[in-house]
């Protein structure tokens, strides 16, 4: 696939240097995805009181529960839809699929702002998962800009962290703006609107920043799958009308004529007209319809190469694109999502339970929790998602970079596990030290988390057999993902409430941690691909290099000197010019 080649420049000393971090359009597609994180993550620190507000119980266990349930809705939702998703992005491309799924959880937003009962809340959370495939067509994007092997542990680190510092706006927007009329009371006044849907304000927040994302994505993220990038976008004019009007990127970025002049030549090229300036050569029996061009045509460039080989480049089917590598690491997805998703949910829970007057009975036999407060909440998930931030963007480029995927994979997956069995007994400590037992257990939880999902992701790009299938096995991913997230919070959730009850409090860590040592398991049938093997079966890199730096003024100079008559020979031919393009043939019929 062209658009994942990355063309080689020779320097001025005769080298050849690799292309650039693509940096601006990761920086974009970083704030479109900033949005999500901050309104998927708000709702923790409030959820245990929201359920509590409906009345519908006042049972610890059920309200754990039911949590479970309005954090499932979310991810079931998105599995039902996420496959289609993922098609969609690979046949109308993935900008207008990331901008739906922005705009979807926007709206989810504001119906769970509004909700006054459980079915509302409900029905909030499925809208936004159904309405929003982003979770892979975004790994999708990714391995379409950054296409350098040497690029990808920093780019498959960017929204990992961009994830975590959205874990730290969006519990802090939720935690702080959640009541306000009870945590603010001079500036919201009792019988206002915010005092009847008490939980509005920070969905309305989350609504606003969404809209900010959705309008940088319309003006400046950029098509990357490899069919759809050279047609017009209108979005992406306007936004560029824009940066030259307030002249902030003159220098860089070329005049407004010349842009569309060059979309529309792309464009006709990938309609399989020919651009003005271009004819048809007839006459020359090597090549009967060479192209030429006029004095007044542009040279030949990349770019043309790039739309030519890319109508040319060999599909693969869906039945070939799930390969066995590539199966085995989408299976190490939805492990890692369901545990993942279930330490999510356990954790809010097991911080907010009351503490228990009861002794406990070792090994098993013990209940409560630390009965914090949300603010409390979200200044741990502010503390966690600033040190996942450091370990997004440092620790993994570095470890990945020194000790491949691979390794570092195997090796967090294989400890893992101990976690899900020690956080239970945190609560055991003596008063001094549970804040240490916490912040221990949440930092390798988030050190464990930054060194599994990049790598991940990076080892399922690279299985895949072609990138033009990319789409569709990210939505796969994704999808399986999303089945795990919405079976992992209920399935805990039922858990907890039966461990609560019968005096086991733990019992839902240690059976998740068991879920854990399958994934460390699975683990061991992994292997790392080869970064080319995603594009080796579509196209030759120094073939397109070679064919795209064919000037076709150089061919039709050649050919019609081949046709002309030249000095007789000794054996009686006329001796035309060799053809530059096959040396080996002396004489043109």
């Amino acid at each position: 696939m062209l658009s994942n080649v990355s063309f080689r420049r020779p320097d001025r000393a005769g080298g050849v240097t690799q292309t650039p971090f693509p940096y601006q359009q990761l920086f974009i597609l970083a704030l479109c995805r900033l949005c999500e994180p901050i309104a998927f993550m708000s709702i923790f620190p409030y959820i245990y009181f929201m359920i509590g507000s409906f009345g519908i119980t006042d049972n610890e266990a059920q309200i754990g529960l039911y949590a479970g349930l309005i954090t499932s809705a979310f991810a079931f939702a998105e599995f039902s839809t996420g496959v289609l998703w993922g098609r969609l992005s690979d046949k109308v491309g993935r900008k207008p699929v990331l901008m739906a799924g922005l705009i979807g959880t926007l709206l989810s937003m504001l119906v769970f702002g509004f909700a006054s009962s459980l079915p509302i809340a409900l029905l909030g959370r499925a809208l936004g998962g159904a309405l929003n495939g982003n979770i892979g067509v975004l790994q999708t994007t990714v391995a379409e800009i950054a296409t350098e092997k040497a690029h990808q542990p920093s780019a498959y680190a960017i929204m990992p962290f961009v994830w975590s510092f959205g874990s730290i706006l969006g519990p802090f927007i939720g935690g702080a703006l959640a009541e306000p009329c009870v945590t603010y009371p001079s500036l919201f006044a009792r019988g206002t609107v915010f005092d009847r849907y008490p939980f509005l304000l920070p969905n309305v927040v989350c609504a606003m920043i969404l809209m900010l994302g959705i309008l940088v994505g319309i003006l400046f993220l950029e098509e990357t799958h490899q069919e759809k990038k050279y047609r017009r976008d209108i979005g992406l004019e306007i936004g560029r009308r824009l940066l030259g009007f307030f002249d902030l990127c003159g220098r860089r970025n070329p005049p407004i004529k010349c842009i569309d002049a060059n979309l529309e030549e792309s464009r006709s090229l990938l309609e399989d007209e020919p651009p003005p300036g271009y004819r048809t050569t007839e006459g020359s029996p090597r090549y009967p319809s060479s192209r030429s061009l006029s004095p007044a045509a542009p040279p030949y460039s990349r770019s043309e190469a790039r739309i030519t080989w890319a109508r040319k480049a060999p599909t693969v089917g869906m039945q070939k694109a799930f390969t066995r590598p590539v199966i085995v690491h989408i299976v190490g997805f939805g492990i890692l999502a369901y545990h993942t998703m279930s330490f999510d949910q356990l954790m809010p829970i097991f911080l907010s339970s009351k503490m228990s007057k009861e002794s406990p009975r070792l090994p098993f036999r013990f209940t409560g929790g630390f009965a914090m407060s949300s603010k409390d909440e979200g200044v741990l998930m502010v503390g966690q998602g600033v040190y996942s931030m450091f370990a997004q963007a440092v620790l993994f480029p570095l470890l990945a970079r020194r000790f491949g995927c691979l390794s570092i994979f195997k090796l967090t997956v294989i400890i893992w596990p101990l976690l899900y069995f020690l956080v239970p007994y945190t609560v055991l400590l003596p008063p001094r030290y549970q804040t240490f037992g916490i912040c221990f257990c949440l930092f390798w939880r988030t050190t464990a988390q930054a060194l599994s999902y990049p790598p991940n992701n990076i080892m399922l790009t690279n299985s895949a057999p072609s990138m033009l299938v990319l789409g569709a096995i990210n939505g796969v991913a994704g999808s399986t993902a999303s089945l795990c997230r919405a079976f992992g919070p209920t399935i805990t959730g039922l858990v907890h409430s039966r461990g609560v009850n019968i005096g086991v409090s733990g019992l839902a860590w240690w059976i998740t941690g068991l879920v854990c040592i399958v994934g460390a398991l699975e683990s061991l049938f992994m292997e790392e691909p080869k970064v080319e093997s995603c594009i080796t079966d579509l196209i030759d890199e120094e073939a397109i290099d070679d064919h795209a730096m064919i000037n076709p003024l150089s061919i039709n100079a050649a050919i019609v000197a081949a046709t002309r008559p030249g000095p007789i020979g000794t054996d009686g031919l006329s001796k035309g010019p060799k053809d530059p393009l096959h040396p080996s043939d002396e004489h043109t019929a």
